[in-house]
């Protein structure tokens, strides 16, 4: 029998990137992810290891010394990734959305300036929407900026920023209402900024200030942090695209690739989960034999598998569909509604299958219990997702009364 979440009608060359991300995992990643989480160590030299596979690249044109593949190939990538452990495929999500928002709606300057550096991983990105005062309603971004000459100065909070004090480009969505006269709708008076600052914590520019990680039950080793602007100057030459007024739409896109992103994220997780659950079920023994021929745990065990499945086809199609061209938000919020979802309940389900061990830190699961809520938030909650689907099905079936 094959293994789970195998993917029809790949290329040679997909499947030889991900045979080799593959062995990446299972040699640099799963043998020390567990001693790295629990220090919350940054995992610098995983991270050096696939800026040399050219990861840091995949989806970013070979103009611009990237591999030029396709998001298909990126989510089954971060899938193999987050399987050994999810952190990574945090550092690596965050750098694509700010790439992919280039690729998309950067000027050629801009193009030409970060892709290549970030195509080499020498340049690492992060991407900032949260405040402090607000989830999901990013309508109520206070965050502000203000022309000044050549220049437009930047006030504000930010929160939740992955990579915030290992990256060395932030793009920043605040309000900006030059241009755009009082009462215009709060989404078309928001833009994009392309910040460049130093790595590190503390005063990394003038004006601009990452405080320490923030300490988190999960998700270790990437650093997650605050960002705060106070009077940070900026050239008008790095507002994303040139044209203020569009950073909520710039945005939505690289969200909407980082929802196929967190659904790998959940196939990824929910996939290790799995193999560590019928791995342990095979050589715990109860009442005389392996608890994997009794039928409670085979029950188990079927309906693990059938999620891994079910959740690795959805983001597959999600991805396939904006490779395709086609609009792709209804498949994506989907996609990460479902797989993180069933990441949730098949990670719990390997845990009840290690028993006390699983509540263990000797035992890998007991990680994984820790690392699954993250994706039930990140890029949009149950919810929120719910919200796009409804909407977008609305849309297709209007009723024509």
């Amino acid at each position: 029998m094959a293994r789970l979440a195998q993917t029809a009608g790949l290329t040679d060359v997909q499947q030889e990137i991900l045979s080799t991300v593959r062995d990446f995992v299972d040699k640099e990643i799963i043998p020390v992810a567990t001693e790295l989480e629990h220090r919350d160590e940054y995992p610098q030299q995983i991270v050096d290891g696939l800026k040399e596979l050219g990861l840091f690249g995949l989806m970013i044109p070979e103009e611009y010394g990237g591999l030029g593949e396709s998001l298909l190939t990126y989510a089954l990538c971060v899938e193999e990734i987050a399987r050994g452990w999810m952190s990574v495929s945090g550092i690596i999500n965050t750098h694509f959305i700010v790439a992919y928002m280039l690729k998309q709606h950067g000027t050629q300057e801009q193009k030409d300036h970060f892709l290549p550096r970030m195509a080499a991983g020498d340049m690492r990105g992060a991407f900032s929407m949260s405040e402090p005062g607000l989830g999901s309603d990013v309508s109520a971004i206070t965050s502000k900026a203000v022309k000044d000459g050549d220049e437009y100065v930047l006030n504000g909070q930010k929160m939740w920023l992955t990579n915030g004090g290992t990256s060395s480009l932030v793009a920043v969505l605040v309000r900006s209402d030059e241009g755009h006269p009082e009462g215009t709708a709060p989404h078309k008076s928001m833009t994009t900024f392309l910040i460049e600052k130093e790595p590190g914590f503390g005063e990394v520019r003038p004006g601009l200030t990452i405080p320490g990680k923030i300490d988190k039950m999960g998700y270790k080793g990437v650093d997650t942090t605050e960002l705060i602007m106070d009077g940070l100057r900026i050239p008008a030459d790095r507002v994303l695209g040139g044209v203020t007024g569009r950073g909520f739409y710039q945005m939505m896109d690289g969200v909407e690739v980082g929802r196929v992103n967190v659904a790998a994220r959940g196939c990824g997780v929910a996939q290790r989960a799995f193999e560590l659950g019928v791995q342990y079920a095979q050589q715990r023994h109860t009442f005389g034999k392996p608890i994997a021929q009794h039928q409670a745990i085979q029950f188990k065990l079927a309906e693990m598998g059938t999620k891994v499945e079910a959740a690795h086809a959805m983001m597959v199609n999600a991805a396939r569909k904006k490779d395709s061209g086609e609009r792709n938000d209804l498949e994506a919020g989907m996609a990460k509604y479902l797989a993180s979802e069933y990441c949730k309940e098949v990670v719990e389900d390997a845990f009840r299958i290690h028993g006390g061990y699983g509540f263990s830190k000797e035992y890998e699961i007991e990680r994984l219990y820790r690392e699954a809520p993250m994706l039930l938030i990140g890029e949009g909650t149950a919810e929120i997702q719910k919200m796009i689907i409804g909407r977008r099905l609305l849309e297709e079936y209007r009723f024509q009364g």
